[in-house]
This record gives C-alpha cells, sequence and structure tokens, in this order.
C-alpha cells in the first residue's frame, strides 16, 4: 500500500488520499450511469458512516459533488467535478504502472489463475 500510496503522479495531486482516487476512478469508469453513496458501500465493502464521511470530505476537497434525480426526490447521484475529471487520465496512468510493476515475470497464464484465487478470496470474505 505505502508504495502504491506514494506512487507517481498521485503524490503531485493536492489532497488526494488513496480512497479518493479509488473512488474518483470508480465513477469516471461509470460514466453515463448514476453513481450513488449506496454503490461505494457495496464496491468498497466499507459501512454507510464511512463512505458519508468519506463523500463528505471529497465534496469539501472539491472532488465530486452531490446532485438531486428527477426520479427520486431522496437520492443523490455522486458527480466528479473538473477538478476531479482532470486527474482521472494521471489516476490511470499510475494504475498501469503499479499494475505493470506488479504483474511483471507473470504468465498470462498466472494472471489468469491469481485473477480466481483473488474472486474466490474475497467472495469466501464476503459469506463471512
Amino acid at each position: 500500500m505505502r508504495y502504491i500510496d506514494n506512487h507517481c503522479n498521485k503524490k503531485s495531486i493536492d489532497r488526494l488520499t488513496g480512497p479518493n482516487g479509488w473512488i474518483i476512478m470508480y465513477i469516471s469508469e461509470h460514466d453515463g450511469q448514476d453513481v450513488f453513496q449506496r454503490d461505494l458501500e457495496r464496491k468498497f465493502n466499507i459501512t454507510r458512516s464511512t463512505a458519508s464521511k468519506v463523500v463528505n470530505l471529497m465534496v469539501q476537497k472539491g472532488f465530486i459533488e452531490r446532485q438531486s434525480v428527477p426520479y427520486d426526490a431522496r437520492l443523490k447521484k455522486l458527480v466528479l467535478t473538473d477538478k476531479a475529471s482532470s486527474i482521472v487520465a494521471l489516476l490511470d496512468e499510475d494504475r498501469k504502472s503499479v499494475e505493470e510493476t506488479l504483474t511483471k515475470g507473470f504468465t498470462d497464464e498466472e494472471l489468469e489463475q491469481l485473477h480466481g484465487y483473488l474472486v474466490r478470496l474475497k467472495e469466501n470474505v464476503n459469506f463471512v
């Protein structure tokens, strides 16, 4: 985690933590789809209160904003601000660089097996 958190472009982006970057990338990857706080809770396996705190801080930092949706007055979708949108490419570059470093020397078959093992581990944890 220390390697990833101190890697490349992320260090130069003001007040961006690792989880903030993950959330920005998640929202960016779901472009055109409404993303809500509950989606972050599910994706990152965090509690409602943790998600609320993270989202509130990201709003304060100017990375995301809450917007009403026309079909339900109770819901607020999470939308990237221009500030966050401008760093998506940098974060994606970092992700690719870290992935290349971590997977160096693995064959495609080994990576496929590793992915399968990690998926099973995650499924096992979700059953607890």
